[in-house]
């Protein structure tokens, strides 16, 4: 179906991503930082990016920028779980810098699942928040 990158420093989260994606036929990427998810971007074909807000070397909005400006096509969910910086205000942020969609942590499958069919599909754009 489609190339979906995983970018989180959980690797715990990454391997049950993989997991479910890959049951829905998916072919998975994984990256643990913000910098490397970056560099996977810039050499393989990826449809679609999954990408935490805090990670190590490089944070989630500043990849979401930074991929929008070198693959403006590329479809982006952000997902956070709060951290530092607050819960809700980060994941707004991210879908002004370029996410298509972004998804609180922790988030049920099911709306994982509706939020990527709703970007690969139609190609629209998601709410922050919905799924």
């Amino acid at each position: 179906m489609a190339v979906i990158l995983v970018a989180d420093d959980d690797s715990m989260l990454r391997a049950t991503m993989r997991k479910m994606l890959e049951a829905s036929g998916h072919a998975v990427l994984e990256a643990t930082s913000g910098r490397e998810a970056e560099e996977i971007v810039a050499r393989e074909r990826v449809d679609l990016l999954i990408t935490d807000i805090i990670m190590p070397e490089k944070e989630g909005i500043g990849l979401v920028r930074d991929v929008k400006r070198l693959r403006p096509e590329l479809r982006i969910i952000a997902m956070s779980g709060g951290g530092r910086s607050g819960q809700f205000g980060l994941l707004e942020v991210a879908t002004k810098f370029g996410a298509d969609a972004a998804l609180q942590k922790p988030f049920r499958r099911d709306a994982l699942s509706e939020t990527i069919a709703q970007l690969l599909g139609t190609g629209g754009k998601a709410s922050a928040g919905s799924a």
